[in-house]
């Protein structure tokens, strides 16, 4: 994706962009990219390119992230392909948490209790669809 902004201006809270603005423009970008006729194909794409960008955002080790598809060979090989394609998205997506992070910490909340708190809020707003999707 591109944006006419920084990472670094969304940490700063320069700009806002939030998680579920990241989740619609990187769904779209799934749908552009791919093409795919079955909905259930994107959704399955957009929600490992999203894990992925997770992942990297929050420094989870790539070898311990992809033991979790070890059993699936092909989707293995398709995230190392697409890591480094998603490095730029991995970003925006660390800035988002770490302000989420930072907003929490500068109204007096303890470091560990934002931290679970932060997790707690991705957790509710990711649930496996993909925004912008036909509900049936």
């Amino acid at each position: 994706m591109e944006w006419e902004f920084s990472p670094q201006q969304v940490v700063r809270g320069e700009v806002g962009y939030d998680i579920a603005e990241f989740r619609r423009d990187l769904a779209q970008e799934v749908r552009t990219n791919l093409q795919a006729s079955d909905p259930q194909q994107l959704t399955r794409s957009f929600n490992l390119l999203y894990d992925l960008c997770y992942a990297e955002a929050t420094n989870k080790d790539f070898e311990s992230y992809l033991a979790a598809y070890a059993f699936d060979p092909p989707t293995c090989e398709f995230l190392r392909e697409m890591r480094p394609m998603m490095a730029d998205n991995a970003a925006m997506l660390g800035a988002i948490l770490q302000r989420h992070l930072m907003d929490r910490v500068e109204s007096g909340m303890p470091l560990e209790d934002a931290l679970d708190d932060v997790a707690r809020e991705h957790g509710a707003r990711v649930d496996g669809s993909m925004p912008g999707a036909a509900v049936n």
